[in-house]
This record gives structure tokens, sequence and C-alpha cells, in this order.
């Protein structure tokens, strides 16, 4: 007859089980811990760029208006809303950046506006327009704005950035208000209608005042002149936000040849200024809209001229120097703008993960040992105390006390889920029980008479 061969010894599935349970969750609470750190660096650091934002322009029907109108435009195709609100010009948009209550994240703000006020809180993404001063007066050969003492001058309405300008270039040439010199609050068309009607001698015009059509219509009207700032690269030294610009001969009109020569003019530049919590990708949309509105050549300036980072009276942000040194990264080249973002900020995470998950993984296993053995130290805490109260003369009774609270830990330990890893630390527990068992079962020691 043949012989059964032996069954194969079963183990209970639980251990395993236990196992597994004692494994997982170290990892769970370490995944939790790490889950709750990424969040937390994600909304700080790193936040998704907003759907919608704000722009200060200008007034109605100016080409700042007309200009944001385009950027609203282009930052559409990405999904961006930009919100376009009107103003009096550069003074209230620089004035709602710095107003914390005003929802307002970008503004064009002309160059010579920021004089006595904190403007920490700004910084710029670059120039993008010049508004140049033109100087047309009544007669000629003028050549320098202290001629102008004791005249009437135009200098723009209240409020406007062209004001503001004029009042600190004639101040420069000792022109101030509430002397000889009356200054007109009037600027475009009606300063030059007062112009030509004899009711004022000078106009300072700037921007949306100073257009080729005007300054043409202006210059064809006898007596009328156009003033040549000899002293541009003074001007340039002294206001550090000014630039020299030059109208070349035949630059407004070439059959006529008007000017007849090179006109030296000065000028500030409009820089786009926003607020330094400007989100980095947003940053980088609003410069690539600059770049196709401003790039092309046009009558004061070169085919890509602007938009340039030439620091004013703004500090360049930090995204704009790195787009402006490396263009789009290349997730935004490659990838629609939502897309890019996210996967932007995924790789932003990846070295504080990096940095989190390395620890953990050395954290885990030893969190693991002490959970394991945490369980065993607890029964040698009580053997301990057994054995110790067994040595220091138990009577009979008590001795049986200490058997039965023997017995009470065998039963615990029977029913121990004790991962097979430590299955010998668990045997050697067993071990040391019995020990104990023996030292309470042997004879007393017999006191000597």
């Amino acid at each position: 007859m043949k012989a059964q061969r032996p069954r194969p010894p079963h183990f209970p599935a639980e251990p395993t089980r236990a196992e597994w349970r004692e494994h997982l969750l170290p990892y769970f609470i370490t995944a939790l811990l790490i889950a709750f750190a990424i969040v937390l660096i994600v909304w700080i650091a790193n936040p998704a760029p907003p759907r919608t934002i704000t722009i200060s322009a200008g007034p109605r029907d100016s080409s700042f208006v007309v200009t944001a109108n385009q950027y609203r435009k282009i930052l559409a195709r990405n999904g961006i809303r930009l919100n376009v609100l009107e103003s009096d010009g550069s003074v209230q948009n620089l004035q709602r950046l710095l107003d914390p209550k005003q929802q307002v994240d970008i503004a064009f703000v002309q160059g010579g506006v920021a004089q006595g006020l904190d403007t920490s809180s700004l910084v710029s993404l670059g120039s993008v327009f010049y508004v140049p001063i033109v100087v047309f007066y009544r007669g000629a050969a003028l050549t320098q704005l202290a001629q102008l003492e004791g005249k009437r001058i135009a200098i723009g309405r209240e409020g406007s950035g062209t004001r503001l300008l004029a009042l600190q270039l004639l101040s420069a040439n000792g022109i101030e208000p509430g002397g000889a010199t009356t200054l007109v609050p009037s600027d475009g068309l009606q300063a030059a209608t007062q112009l030509v009607a004899g009711e004022v001698d000078a106009a300072l015009l700037s921007g949306d005042s100073a257009t080729r059509g005007l300054m043409l219509r202006l210059l064809r009207v006898p007596g009328i002149s156009v003033m040549n700032f000899d002293e541009a690269s003074a001007y340039t030294r002294v206001f550090p936000f000014l630039d020299q610009i030059d109208l070349p001969p035949g630059v407004l009109d070439l059959k006529r040849r008007i000017p007849p020569e090179t006109v030296h003019l000065i000028s500030p530049t409009v820089e786009l200024v926003a607020r330094s919590t400007l989100h980095p990708a947003i940053s980088d949309l609003l410069i690539e809209a600059a770049q196709e509105v401003h790039g092309a050549a046009g009558l004061l300036q070169h085919a890509g001229q602007f938009p340039t980072p030439v620091e004013h009276e703004y500090p360049i942000s930090e995204d704009a120097q790195r787009y402006y040194r490396t263009g789009k990264g290349f997730l935004y080249r490659t990838l629609p703008f939502w897309l890019a973002s996210i996967g932007d900020r995924t790789l932003v995470l990846l070295l504080p993960v990096a940095v989190l998950l390395l620890p953990a993984m050395r954290v885990i296993p030893a969190l693991y040992r002490w959970r394991v053995r945490s369980r065993i130290y607890r029964y040698y805490g009580s053997l301990i105390a057994i054995e110790r109260h067994a040595l220091a003369g138990a009577t009979d009774e008590e001795r049986t006390q200490l058997l039965g609270q023997l017995d009470e830990i065998e039963a615990a330990l029977n029913h121990l889920r004790m991962p097979l890893a430590y299955a010998d630390a668990f045997y050697v527990l067993r071990e040391h029980v019995g020990f104990v068992r023996s030292r309470l079962t042997a004879a007393p020691p017999v006191m000597a008479s």
C-alpha cells in the first residue's frame, strides 16, 4: 500500500493580514503628512494663475484704452479675461495700484509721476512705448523752456501725467506756479486751438495730444513752431526717466519735408507696472501681448525696440527678467496655457516632494519597527514586575495571584497578531514567560535559622 505523503503545515492567514496592516499604517500616515505639506506649498508658494485680471488704462478713446483692448483680445486666446478700467491718466493709474482696496493688477504708468510716493510694492514688466513732450509756440528760435517765463503756457489738464511732467520740467527751468507765468490747464485739441487763436503762447503736448495729424496741422499754421530741445542730453541726466528721441527731417510729411530738419525731443516711456504679487504665468502672457502690440516699427521707434526691460522708476520683476532673457518656457511653447500651467506647477513641486520623500523612506521602516516592538515591550514590563514581586519574598497566595497574571499574559500572547518578520522576538518573549513561570513554581528559598 502506497505511503501517504504528509501534508504541508498550514499557517493561518491572520498574521499575514496583520503584517500588511502594520506595514500600511505608517505609509498611510506619512502619505497624509506629505500630501498636507504639498498642498501647503502649492497654496503659499505657487498658486494657480487667476482667470481674470484688471488693468487701469486711461481716458476713454485714448491710446492707453486702445492698447489695453488689444491686450484683452490677446489674453483671451489663453482663457484669461482682462478687465479694462478707464481713468484720468497715469496719476490715477498709479494711485489705484498703490491702494490695496482697488482690485487693480496692472496699469500703464508714464515716467515721472511717482515722485515722492512709496512704490516698493510695485514692479515693472518693461517699457512699452514713448510719450514725447512736444512744445509748440508762437514765434521762432525757441530752444529753452526758460524762455517761456512770463508767458501763457498750456500744460495739460488736472490729474494728467502730461501736466505733472510739465510742472517738473518748468520748475527745473525756474518757472513755478503762482509766478509771472500763466499755466493754463488744457491739452490736446483744446490747447492747440488756444495756441492758434493766440490765447496761449505755448502748448506742451504729449501722448495722445501729440498725434501726427495734430502736429502737421500746427506746423502748417504761419507763426507756429516746434521747439528743438538742444539740451535733450542734459534733461535725460537730470531726469533719469526721460529718453532722447529725434524726429528726422520729413518724418511727418516727406513730400513737404516736415519737419525741415531734425527735431530733438525728450520723452518719458510708458511702463507696464504691476503689483509684485502678479502671477509669473500672467506676467509672461502680458509681455508676450506687449511684444505683439508694440514690437512693430513706428514714428518714434524701431522694430523690436519695445517692450524693453530698461529700469527707470520701478524695478524690473524677476519674472520679466527671466522672460526677456530666455523667452517662454518649454511647456508654454509646446502646450496650451492651462495645461502648461499645471505641468509647470508640477515640476516646481518635484523638488519639495523629493526633499520630503527621502527622509520619509527612512522614517517609515523605523516607525514600523517601533510600532511592532512596542507591543512586545509592553509585556516585558509586566514580566519584570511579576519577577521582582516574586523575588521580594511573595507568599504562596501572592505567587498564585502572580501565576494567574502570567496565565493572562499567555492568553493575550495566543491572540497577539505579530508580523512574521518579528516572529523570533515573539517566541523569545514566550520563552521568557516560561522562564518567569519556572521561577514562580520553584520552591521558595529556605531562610537560614
